[in-house]
């Protein structure tokens, strides 16, 4: 067929990254499955079983150069997908035909493979949620100490920093690189354990020898790296495990959605922005606007990760007995779909996060704006410290309040609530602009700031400081 005459997955086209698409494609898994079919072979020869060098030899030669079309061919004839590559690998690996795949079940490849495969997708996704903590990190150390105007509930409240806002958005990715980790290290293989978990095939190639039988399950195990491995399981790993991780994922998800969602709100407030090429068109009709769509795109991509979680968990609940085959069609979708979708998330933050752009004077206008009623508190305590009455002194600046709120509201005009008590000789013995500088009404934002950076970031980029980029493969 020719290219564009088809569907092809907008999560690869436009999306993932080209490593995280080359992990899921079907050259990998193949060559991962030849790989546990040639390190099940040499745990049993080690163990005693009439398996030759030359056999473990020719099958080693072969793990790469897969005939994917040849496999396709002989799943088209057997109805079976392991079935046509064992055959496929044992055209090309003759003389080890009689012992590829002896003694094992499908799952046996198939579930470790994808165990294998998701242990390699997530330690990707560790390593780009550390570069844009990072770059987190550094945008929040340069504007640690930039007062800005903080909302509940969207509203205008007490003021934080720009640093604070983003060490609050950094906060979000720590907490999924911790559930990343933990997922890593808990992550097992599911082991050799035969057609529904009793490794009763194996029992009978050693002859009854079970200490044999566990040896050769960690053997492999441990060629694959695992520390773990699944204590007992049925046909197929627990699905409850895909459920977990995928449910990580969707923890990726959430952040991205939240944070983005915040730079959209910005972004129309005009105080920070997601970088804008010279040469990129806002819109199609307003040649002036400048739409967030990298951040649109985050969101949209996260909302896709949210929906998936949801398939992991009624799999896991179907799975009559030892297991069902209902799983299968399910998770060749999910499994890689919510990979592609996170990473291609990440990359555009890779993407935003090395590029935000700050108005000062923006966020400063706005501050101002909502400042004078925020201090009216410390205006009308210092005032009392002067000698005034604090009921006369409450009940005049309620009267200036409101007077100021209504040229806001009513009008559209710049809350002039300062001059107004300027202008009253009540408050004409305290400083005003003294009172109401907006570095005094963020509390220890900064010292927060710095205090999370050394404390939780650091450590962080010093474990992944081999892996951390800026650089992102976002194309469109």
């Amino acid at each position: 067929m020719e290219r564009g005459s088809v569907y092809s997955s907008p999560l690869v086209e436009r999306n993932a990254s080209r490593q995280m698409a080359e992990l899921f494609s079907p050259q990998t898994k193949f060559a991962v499955w030849r790989r546990i079919w040639l390190e099940l072979a040499k745990a049993q020869k080690a163990l005693g079983l009439p398996i030759t060098q030359e056999q473990i030899d020719q099958m080693a030669a072969h793990l790469e150069d897969i005939d994917l079309q040849e496999a396709a061919r002989l799943e088209q004839r057997l109805r079976h997908d392991v079935m046509a590559h064992i055959h496929a690998y044992a055209k090309v690996a003759p003389e080890a035909a009689p012992i590829i795949h002896l003694g094992a079940t499908s799952c046996d490849i198939t579930d470790n493979a994808d165990l294998i495969i998701i242990r390699q997708a997530l330690q990707i996704i560790a390593g780009k949620l550390a570069s844009i903590i990072g770059l987190l990190a550094k945008f929040a150390r340069r504007y640690r100490d930039m007062p800005t105007l903080a909302f509940t509930h969207y509203q205008p409240a007490q003021p934080t920093t720009v640093g604070k806002r983003a060490v609050l958005w950094c906060q979000e990715f720590v907490m999924d690189l911790q559930e990343i980790e933990y997922r890593l290290e808990v992550l097992p293989f599911r082991g050799i354990k035969g057609a529904t978990g009793t490794q009763a095939s194996f029992l009978e190639l050693f002859g009854g020898n079970h200490a044999k039988v566990q040896r050769l399950e960690r053997m492999v195990a441990r060629a694959f790296g695992f520390k773990r491995i699944c204590p007992v399981t049925g046909q197929t790993y627990p699905r409850k495990i895909d459920t977990q991780v995928i449910n990580t994922l969707a923890l990726i998800a959430q952040s991205a959605h939240k944070v983005c969602t915040d730079l959209r709100l910005l972004a129309n407030l005009k105080e920070i922005e997601e970088p804008f090429e010279a040469s990129q068109v806002g819109s199609s009709a307003m040649p002036y606007k400048r739409n967030p769509m990298r951040c649109e795109r985050a969101t949209s991509l996260a909302r896709l990760v949210l929906s998936l979680s949801i398939s992991p968990a009624m799999t896991a609940s179907v799975q009559w007995f030892e297991r069902t085959l209902d799983d299968s069609a399910n998770r060749r979708v999910v499994i890689p779909e919510a990979f592609l979708a996170v990473d291609g998330i990440l990359e555009i933050l890779l993407n935003v996060f090395d590029g935000l752009v700050v108005y000062p004077k923006v966020i400063s206008s706005h501050l101002a704006a909502e400042l004078p009623f925020m201090a009216t508190e410390r205006i009308l305590m210092a005032a009392v410290k002067a000698g005034g009455d604090r009921q006369q002194l409450h009940e005049l600046i309620r009267r200036h309040a409101q007077a100021a709120a209504q040229q806001v509201k009513q009008f559209g005009r710049p809350n002039d609530l300062l001059e107004r008590l300027c202008s009253d000789p009540a408050f004409s013995n305290i400083d005003l602009k003294d009172l109401t500088r907006p570095q005094d009404y963020v509390g220890r934002a900064p010292q927060q700031v710095q205090e999370y950076l050394d404390q939780v970031v650091r450590p962080i980029l010093r474990r992944y400081r081999q892996v951390l980029s800026k650089r992102s493969e976002l194309r469109v």
